[in-house]
């Protein structure tokens, strides 16, 4: 296998999906109800939910990647799942590959459908054909097609999210991505659904591992409320215009673009004011790292702290200590880090008075929590929000 060149660099650059070349896109988003659509491919790769109640769509999705391993379009409905729709919704999921198939004049098994939204609800496939026949003939390459997929798939998100990037080095290739998620978030695939293109040739095998690596240190690192979606999804899709690439430079690019998608995804948890980033350190093995990180993540306790800008570091150790990984109280440090300022507020084990810096660090909207479990060499990181009142009145509200 090559080395990397050191001159070889990741660069942000605009156009989401669409800036990967063989991509079109179009979208469009009428209150609860939204339709995407996304065209051009080759080879793909899928990592999806790991609840048992999977979505009819996304049981579709699987079988049509089972048989061909390839994908040519992907169609996308926000504002119902359709989960827990028995055989209505595996109908009328493929009735919605057909459309697309039809309209393009590919096979049906190479469209692969998503859908978001509430869970025991039937596609509306009146409303489905209306949107689709508003949007089908505006397909472009443009980035604003792409801000509109971006758009369309958003549920109770308050921005849309993408990220594109150019890795130049002895070959220049690009990769784009368009992801949603802000409630129902959580490790082994969030209530997130993420698309994903590149224009540099793979085939499946290699886009699955490649995946794989790359979710489970980026989307699979993320907790926003601890609950597992029905519908999670997030799949990789070649172009197969730029050959010749080294897999350690597109995993490279790849771990980039799915990171920066995930922290978006953090930092716009329901009723969120506040990005917080776990890193892990000194841990007996890989496993404990993460862990220790998801523990902190989920806690209710530790969410709530940081929502009030209160440093009570106890509720920190106390998720660590209950989370499996191998840990020493004499051994533990904790620290908080935000806008350029970092405080130790534990140190192997012993309290140190800085309640009132720590407490200011807390009030930045991005905030760091560092952990050395002084047992070993592994390390980890993810990321998470705060918990505050808006996160309750949001999803109190959510059906009505």
């Amino acid at each position: 296998m090559k080395i990397i060149p050191k001159e070889s660099k990741i660069k942000s650059i605009k156009g989401g999906i669409c800036a990967v070349e063989g991509v079109k896109a179009a979208g469009i988003k009428k209150g609860k109800h939204g339709l995407a659509l996304i065209t051009g491919g080759g080879s793909a790769a899928c990592v999806c939910t790991k609840n048992q109640f999977k979505s009819a769509s996304l049981l579709v999705t699987k079988k049509h990647l089972k048989a061909d391993k390839v994908c040519n379009a992907v169609i996308v409905n926000s504002g119902c799942a359709n989960a827990f729709t028995g055989d209505d919704g595996i109908h009328n999921a493929k009735e919605v590959c057909k459309l697309v198939a039809n309209h393009l004049n590919i096979p049906d098994e190479t469209v692969l459908i998503a859908s978001t939204g509430v869970i025991g609800t039937k596609l509306d496939m009146k409303i489905i054909l209306r949107e689709f026949n508003q949007i089908k003939e505006k397909l472009n390459s443009s980035p604003e097609a792409s801000r509109a997929v971006a758009e369309a798939i958003m549920t109770t998100d308050t921005y849309p999210k993408e990220v594109a990037v150019e890795i130049k080095g002895l070959d220049s290739f690009r990769i784009g991505g368009v992801a949603k998620g802000a409630g129902m978030i959580a490790p082994d695939m969030a209530t997130m659904l993420a698309f994903i293109y590149t224009d540099a040739i793979f085939d499946h095998k290699t886009l699955q591992s490649a995946l794989k690596e790359a979710v489970d240190r980026s989307f699979n690192m993320v907790v926003v409320d601890g609950d597992m979606s029905t519908n999670d999804m997030v799949l990789l899709v070649s172009t197969e215009k730029k050959s010749g690439i080294e897999s350690e430079e597109f995993q490279k690019g790849l771990n980039y673009v799915c990171e920066n998608l995930a922290k978006m995804i953090a930092s716009d948890g329901e009723g969120a004011t506040k990005l917080i980033e776990v890193v892990i350190k000194g841990a007996a093995t890989k496993k404990d790292a993460n862990k220790a990180v998801k523990a902190i993540l989920k806690s209710p306790l530790v969410k709530t702290a940081i929502f009030g800008a209160d440093p009570n570091w106890g509720r920190i150790a106390c998720a660590i200590g209950y989370s499996g990984a191998k840990v020493r109280e004499d051994h533990l440090r904790i620290e908080l880090s935000a806008a350029g300022s970092k405080v130790c507020i534990l140190n192997k084990g012993s309290a140190i008075d800085a309640s009132e810096l720590a407490a200011k660090i807390l009030q930045e909207k991005k905030v760091m929590i560092i952990a050395d479990l002084g047992s070993g060499g592994e390390e980890a990181k993810g990321w998470g929000c705060d918990l505050s009142y808006e996160y309750v009145r949001i999803n109190a509200e959510y059906t009505s």
